[in-house]
């Protein structure tokens, strides 16, 4: 982005020099005619007289080189101004992109926190049911052993009942006399 911005403002300078080449040279121009307007009266005035077309000559110069300095003076300034502008977007835009990247670190930080809590709330989770699922399944084993014991001690009064193997003791009935 730093880039374009750096281009905008390059060919935004040159256009600018385009166009202040462009009124240079129309104020050339239009003081270069005004000037030959003027000459041109002086000299018929003064009939062509040497040193006056001197002075006339002299003069020319030093207002063009004057123009010239300041033209050139204006564009350095210009020139000046615009890097010193493009610097500060610059450094602005590298904020921006800092600031940009913190945001972005510390939502990733954030979702990551968050995923890493769930991840435990979901284990917490887990682990709570695989020891619910435990209790129950000690629950069926301890109704299954209590019913396997019932059912034992039910067979076992049975037996006594029935007399089978031996655990009933034998009753003897005697007629006898005595």
């Amino acid at each position: 982005m730093s880039q374009r911005v750096a281009i905008l403002w390059i060919n935004l300078f040159y256009n600018l020099r385009r166009q202040q080449e462009a009124e240079l040279k129309l104020i050339e121009e239009e003081t270069a005619r005004r000037v030959e307007e003027d000459i041109q009266r002086k000299v018929e005035k003064s009939l062509s007289s040497e040193e006056i077309k001197l002075e006339i000559q002299r003069r020319l110069e030093e207002g063009r080189k004057r123009l010239i300095d300041e033209v050139a003076d204006q564009l350095e300034k210009e020139k000046e101004a615009a890097l010193i502008e493009a610097r500060q977007k610059e450094e602005q835009a590298r904020k921006e992109k800092e600031d940009l990247e913190r945001m972005l670190e510390e939502n990733r930080r954030r979702i990551e926190e968050s995923q890493r809590k769930e991840a435990l709330e979901q284990q917490r989770r887990e682990e709570e049911r695989y020891r619910e699922l435990e209790d129950l399944q000690r629950q069926k084993e301890e109704a299954m052993r209590r019913k396997k014991q019932q059912e034992e001690e039910e067979r076992v009064k049975q037996m006594k009942l029935l007399g089978k193997n031996k655990s009933r003791p034998k009753l003897s009935f005697a007629l006898g006399s005595k």
